[in-house]
This record gives structure tokens, C-alpha cells and sequence, in this order.
């Protein structure tokens, strides 16, 4: 018998789903404070559907865009849980109104280290492949002083764009 999308899902049916052991998704709940499952009697875990679509996000960011665990927490800290499920689920148009909103919402203070800015183009390192907001070569990261906003925009365009073909081509694969 087949659950309904709204049900609440146990671990083993979690791991199950996202291919992954029961002691990592409790070893996330350790390190990102935004999994919240409810626990019933006994200690069992029963993840909501929210839950579990920031769970598969996080997964995508450290396992196929190879982000650590400091770098996924710093993208939950800046842009909240909702991105972090869009960019698991390939929403491009959740993603640019999220980071939109993070962007009119945030004070205007100059930042201090320009790695830092979300969707700052970059020379991908290892399998990291976009620069949501992680640690990556800083000799050879764009100056962002010498891009006008037209330039930065086009860049978080193609940026964009580039998420979506890859999740056509996860798609298909």
C-alpha cells in the first residue's frame, strides 16, 4: 500500500527514499538545526514532508554539488530552508525569487569578504560546479569591485540557466 504524499515518513522509509544510511540522517539533525522531525514514544522519528524536502536538498548539495557540511549550513543561515529545497528540486524560478528577497531584505552593508556573496561566479573546485555561498579558490574567484550590476546580473542568469540544464540532464539520466 502506497503512502500519500502529505504522510509523515519514518527514517528507514527517509533513507530509503534518499539512498542513504539511518545514522547520517541522524548525524544531519545533529549539524543543521532546521531538520526538525517529530519524535514519538520510544525515540521513533517521523519526518513531515517539509522534512524531507530539505533533507533531499542538503543530500544534492553535498553529495552531487560536493558542498561540506560548514558550507550547507552557511547557505541554510543566508537564504533559509526554502532555498535549499529549491535548489535540490532544480525550481530555478524558487531560487532567483528567494534570493531576490534575500537579497531587498538584507541590510545594506558592504561585505567584508566577497566570496561570500551568493551566486558569485567561480572557477568550480573539485565537484563543486555553482558558488552558492562556499568555500572555493579566492586567487582565481571574479573580482566582484570591477562587475557592473548589469554584468553580475547576466552572470546569476547564466548561473541560473546552468542549474536547470543539469537538472534536465539529472533527469534523464
Amino acid at each position: 500500500m502506497e503512502k500519500s504524499p502529505d504522510a509523515f515518513r519514518t527514517i528507514s522509509e527517509v533513507a530509503d527514499d534518499l539512498d542513504l544510511p539511518q545514522h547520517v540522517l541522524r548525524f544531519w539533525e545533529t549539524r543543521f538545526t532546521q531538520i526538525k522531525p517529530m519524535k514519538r514514544g520510544g525515540g521513533r522519528r517521523y519526518y513531515r514532508p517539509d522534512d524531507i524536502e530539505l533533507l533531499k536538498g542538503i543530500r544534492h548539495l553535498l553529495y552531487d554539488q560536493g558542498y561540506t557540511i560548514k558550507g550547507v549550513q552557511k547557505l541554510l543561515k543566508q537564504n533559509g530552508p526554502k532555498f535549499v529545497i529549491a535548489v535540490g528540486n532544480g525550481d530555478v524560478a524558487s531560487m532567483e525569487a528567494l534570493t531576490a528577497e534575500a537579497a531587498t531584505n538584507a541590510p545594506s552593508v558592504e561585505v567584508a569578504d566577497p566570496d561570500q556573496v551568493i551566486g558569485r561566479a567561480k572557477v568550480p573546485s573539485g565537484r563543486r560546479f555553482f558558488g552558492f555561498g562556499g568555500e572555493g579558490d579566492k586567487a582565481a574567484a571574479t573580482d566582484g569591485a570591477n562587475l557592473s550590476k548589469e554584468n553580475k546580473a547576466l552572470l546569476q542568469e547564466a548561473l541560473y540557466d546552468l542549474l536547470e540544464c543539469k537538472r534536465l540532464l539529472d533527469q534523464v539520466r
